[in-house]
């Protein structure tokens, strides 16, 4: 255990990072793609935050699981994470696949792990690092691997402080004075299924939990002594939140909880992903990718600087590449190669084009945005087509809807990827 305190031994912990499964909560952002190469933040994909935390970490040894619609998330991967000739880094990916002992498709979490437990066990190293690949937070996992090392902890889970109304769609967690896991509830969905599991005023103050955050919530991020983890997955069971963890708690395995206290989303629905972007755009936002001590990567494109004329920014974040003319953002974030024409986007995303504008199908808008188009509370995936004089509100305000080319998640409207919306079109 000793030479994972060292500074230059972090190298040798494994890191396992669980690709997503069918991400239908997000849909439609999911339709064409895995839940982690959702693009975010104008230029980035959601497994770059996880990577990019552990190659910061000085975790440089990765193993991606994935299942699917994986074939962009693999493209990406291939293209954006590779390590020179004198680094032991990299980043494998491990589709699901047919073997002598199994033939089936993972089947949650820990399954997914255990079917590559093979793998995992011929790597170097004493602990594994299970990372979710579809949070968004900046965080330095060799805080937590030190407390799981000078704890002598078996497991360790990373918590973040949450309200009552957060708590219900993550793992609860009850923890002693000592900071030691005595109750895991996944998911637990209404009072009585939350009862006695917020922490008392005293362990509040204690482990410095603001006000109105009676809860702790597991992140999703776990260390694994690795021979607990050969031990925790012998069996059938196929979840890390709804059976393993609960499950050492009660077999009264060491389970130790490590504090977070800094931004922390997980971009489990629409709403949390729109809400995420609009932190971004906050004039004191919450998170920020702009720390240079601490970059996040992707795939570089080398695109020229965006090009403007006649636009007006307020509270905007604008990736490279596009051509913007005659137009107002406000609260926007602006993906890469965007074109948008005399339009108005209000808090929204616009996530842009995958190549500078091809020629359409016969009859079909440009690529982009469209003259006189109004955009308000919407998620435009890439490559749509919006023709001109498009108002794209929702001003009746629906929760939930569907039509051709759009879809409304709550309250969010959503033009999926390669949309079309012809001209005039109201929604």
């Amino acid at each position: 255990m000793e030479r994972l305190l060292g500074k230059e031994r972090f190298s040798d912990l494994i890191v396992v990072i669980l690709g997503g499964g069918r991400g239908a909560r997000l849909d439609p952002l999911t339709r064409r793609r895995s839940k982690p190469a959702v693009p975010i933040a104008g230029k980035y994909r959601l497994i770059d935050i996880t990577i990019s935390n552990s190659i910061n970490s000085g975790m440089e040894r990765m193993f991606l699981l994935t299942q699917f619609n994986s074939v962009s998330l693999h493209r990406h991967i291939v293209r954006t994470y590779k390590f020179d000739f004198f680094s032991r880094g990299y980043v494998q990916i491990l589709a699901a696949r047919q073997t002598p002992q199994g033939e089936h498709w993972f089947q949650g979490t820990a399954d997914a792990v255990r079917q590559n437990l093979d793998i995992i066990r011929q790597s170097w190293g004493e602990h594994v690092l299970i990372l979710a690949g579809d949070h968004m937070y900046r965080m330095d996992y060799r805080d937590m691997v030190r407390e799981h090392v000078e704890s002598e902890a078996e497991i360790t889970v990373a918590v973040h402080p949450a309200s009552e109304e957060e708590i219900g769609g993550l793992g609860a967690v009850r923890v002693d004075d000592a900071g030691r896991v005595v109750e895991f509830r996944e998911k637990p969905p209404d009072t009585a299924a939350r009862h006695g599991m917020d922490l008392s005023p005293r362990l509040q103050r204690h482990y410095g939990v603001a006000p109105g955050l009676p809860f702790l919530g597991s992140m999703g991020i776990y260390i694994f002594r690795k021979d607990v983890l050969s031990e925790c997955l012998a069996g059938s069971l196929h979840d890390f939140g709804r059976n393993i963890l609960p499950t050492a708690v009660e077999d009264r395995r060491r389970v130790q909880a490590h504090f977070f206290h800094g931004y922390w989303r997980d971009i489990g629905t629409i709403g949390a992903f729109y809400e995420t972007h609009m932190d971004l755009v906050c004039p004191e936002p919450p998170f920020t990718f702009n720390d240079p001590g601490w970059p996040f990567y992707t795939h570089p494109r080398y695109l020229p600087a965006s090009r403007i004329n006649g636009c007006r920014f307020d509270r905007t974040v604008l990736a490279e590449g596009g051509i913007l003319t005659d137009s107002h953002f406000e609260d926007s974030v602006i993906g890469i190669r965007s074109v948008i024409r005399k339009s108005v986007i209000r808090r929204s995303l616009i996530m842009g084009t995958d190549a500078y504008p091809p020629p359409g199908p016969p009859g079909a808008p440009p690529i982009g945005i469209g003259e006189g188009s109004i955009i308000e509370r919407a998620i435009v995936d890439k490559n749509a087509r919006i023709g001109r004089n498009v108002r794209i509100v929702n001003e009746k305000g629906i929760q939930e809807g569907e039509g051709p080319d759009w879809v409304i998640r709550e309250g969010v409207l959503v033009i999926p990827k390669n949309g079309v919306i012809p001209d005039g079109t109201v929604i």
